[in-house]
């Protein structure tokens, strides 16, 4: 039902079914990988009011014996397929989770994937961990735009009036309006094709 993608690899169909509703991958040498694609194979779908809750843990036993699973997010019959950043979620933060012991891996550089099949509602009201969401156009855009802000209120705030300049041999002096120029123009590139600048 579900499929593991990890960039350089062959993709994983081979879930090992721990429970009637848990399916798990292992991760060989996670740390090597910095995103993980999770999908629907498009051969079963969900029940009707069900999803699929992703889950990462890392090797090893929590301070309470039994791995540590973090939520990731989620796949649905609408969204049959997601991708999570796992390079910098940390060891011990998240809960446990029925997946359990049974799932966990004896190798110190095998993490794993779990996806557990629950209610649509029960979905809505859980919070993934911060930063295995990957961004997205959008939030590349808004970066962009604050960091061309930034730059241009960054070098007005040492413009000078042409009277106002003292001669300095070692200086060198570009107008202000030639970087607005710039500013406008990238602002126009960005907003046309927000993949211009990998060109």
């Amino acid at each position: 039902m579900f499929g593991c993608l990890v960039a350089g690899r062959l993709v994983q169909t081979d879930a090992l079914q721990v429970a009637a509703d848990k399916f798990v991958f292992n991760l060989p040498d996670y740390e090597q990988v910095n995103h993980v694609v999770v999908f629907m194979l498009g051969t079963v779908p969900f029940p009707a009011g069900m999803g699929g809750a992703v889950y990462f843990s890392l090797p090893g036993p929590a301070a309470g014996g039994g791995p540590v699973w973090q939520l990731l997010g989620f796949i649905t019959n609408d969204k049959p397929s997601a991708i999570f950043r796992i390079s910098g979620l940390k060891a011990g933060r998240g809960g446990a989770h029925p997946f359990g012991a049974v799932a966990s891996s004896a190798s110190p550089s095998v993490a794993q994937v779990g996806v557990s099949v629950e209610a649509l509602d029960q979905l809505a009201q859980q919070t993934p961990v911060s930063g295995a969401a990957v961004a997205t156009v959008d939030s590349f855009l808004q970066f962009s735009q604050k960091m061309l802000d930034s730059l241009y209120n960054f070098a007005a705030s040492f413009a000078v009036s042409q009277a106002q300049m003292a001669p300095n041999p070692a200086e060198t002096f570009i107008p202000s309006s030639c970087v607005l120029k710039w500013y406008e123009n990238f602002q126009r590139r960005m907003s046309q094709n927000p993949n211009f600048w990998k060109t």
